[in-house]
């Protein structure tokens, strides 16, 4: 098979301030647009038991106004050059983006750096954005979908900080101050576990002196480590008057550093990743069991989780999760090397139209460089997809059957199964 052909991909140019503050930027040249952002390697599962959901008010307080300019001229200064601002809260990062045209990246650095270094916390916009964060969780619980996946983390990673529910608790949001986000702030922003990437029609010395003038001062002890994550297993089941039964099952996986970690993707690639996948053929084409199913597999740092999400009517749940945990357990022992090489392909798909934009780019030059430090090259993640082979796939498969399942389920789900059965429909080979 011809492998990819990646043209003349620019090398990033990084450069580190002396407190450790980490600038990575690739131009692309024929874009007339840039991309900026900057990543800060903390999120939810750094928050202690009393801040729960504070990095993602965190998040949604940048934007309510600094010392030099209040939120609605945040608003009005990026989009009166067609500019955007956004922000993001994750497990384990927090991340502040911009896009304007290449002429207009100045702005677009000035505008992020004040967010971060000179942000308010004005109490009344506390107030104002609380309300907002309540009305967010509320949408939560009203949706099946949303509350499914957070049941199902929680139960995996029970009692713990990677385990939570990345919006906190109406308890944990309605008591929030503005003391307590300038204290997560002093004690998780700190400059070795940051990124500002630009990427596009971007300049790197300017980018750099961006980062100099906001960035350089900041202090640079050393951040706080998180908790490490404890895979525990169970289930939590919520009957609900509802027309479908939504529900997730699930198994230890891998971290994004172990060695099995691409072999264990490229399995739930081939098992729920695509219309050619074993679930949605046997679940959905063949049976009629399921509008759709997919299988996941989510890598962190140190720790990760296999799932496998579906919906159907009540009535079918019994028969959906004997489908679904024979072909689970089926695929361990039966991969084949059309279907390994289709799923690697659909992955390989996957990680390079990433890099076709200049948010794509942004994204993984401060997710790697957080990560590993350094900038993996595009042939090099390629490659490293492309020597897995169809047994270390089976064996990766294989190795998340060795752990306890957890299950979530919302709605009807009168006739699901117990767990310990649904265990024993895991057939280990």
């Amino acid at each position: 098979m011809t492998g990819p052909t990646f043209g003349s991909l620019p090398e990033p140019r990084i450069t580190r301030l002396a407190n450790g503050f980490t600038v990575a930027t690739e131009a692309m040249p024929g874009i007339a647009t840039a991309a900026v952002g900057v990543w800060i390697g903390a999120g939810s599962r750094h928050e202690r038991p009393e801040e729960h959901g504070l990095s993602h008010f965190l998040e949604h307080m940048a934007f309510k106004g600094t010392a030099r300019r209040s939120a609605r001229a945040i608003a009005e200064e990026i989009e009166s050059v067609g500019g955007d601002i956004n922000a993001a809260t994750s497990v384990e990062y927090t991340a502040y983006t911009a896009r304007t045209l290449g002429d207009d990246l100045p702005l677009a650095l000035d505008i992020l750096g004040d967010i971060l270094t000179g942000s308010a916390f004005d109490e009344a916009e506390i107030e104002r954005e609380r309300g907002v964060i309540l009305q967010e969780i509320a949408g939560v619980d009203d949706d099946p979908d949303d509350l499914v996946q957070d049941m199902f983390v929680e139960t995996a990673f029970p009692d713990q900080p990677i385990g939570r529910r990345i919006l906190g608790t109406r308890e944990t949001v309605r008591r929030f101050t503005p003391e307590a986000i300038r204290a997560f702030v002093a004690r998780e922003y700190r400059p070795e576990r940051m990124v500002l990437a630009a990427a596009g029609a971007v300049e790197h010395e300017r980018v750099v002196e961006a980062a100099h003038r906001f960035f350089a001062g900041v202090p640079g002890a050393a951040a706080s480590e998180p908790e490490p994550g404890r895979y525990g297993g169970g289930e939590a089941r919520l009957k609900r008057d509802l027309e479908q039964a939504n529900l997730v099952l699930g198994l230890p996986g891998v971290s994004f550093k172990d060695p099995s970690h691409h072999a264990t993707q490229i399995f739930a690639q081939v098992l729920g990743g695509g219309l050619s996948s074993r679930l949605w053929q046997e679940v959905r084409e063949d049976r009629g069991l399921a509008y759709g199913i997919d299988a996941f597999h989510w890598s962190f740092a140190d720790t990760g989780l296999f799932g496998i999400g579906a919906g159907t009517s009540g009535d079918d749940l019994p028969q959906l999760l004997d489908v679904t945990l024979a072909c689970v357990a089926s695929a361990t022992r039966g991969l084949e090397a059309p279907e390994v090489a289709r799923a690697k392909a659909g992955l390989r798909v996957s990680m390079l139209a990433a890099l076709e934009s200049p948010g794509g780019r942004i994204e993984r030059l401060a997710r790697q460089l957080l990560a590993w430090g350094r900038v993996i090259p595009a042939p090099e993640s390629v490659a490293r997809l492309d020597a897995v082979g169809v047994e270390e796939a089976r064996a990766a498969g294989e190795a998340l059957l060795r752990g306890p399942l957890t299950l979530a389920a919302i709605g009807p789900i009168r006739r699901l199964p117990p767990l310990e059965r649904l265990a024993a429909g895991l057939a280990r080979p």
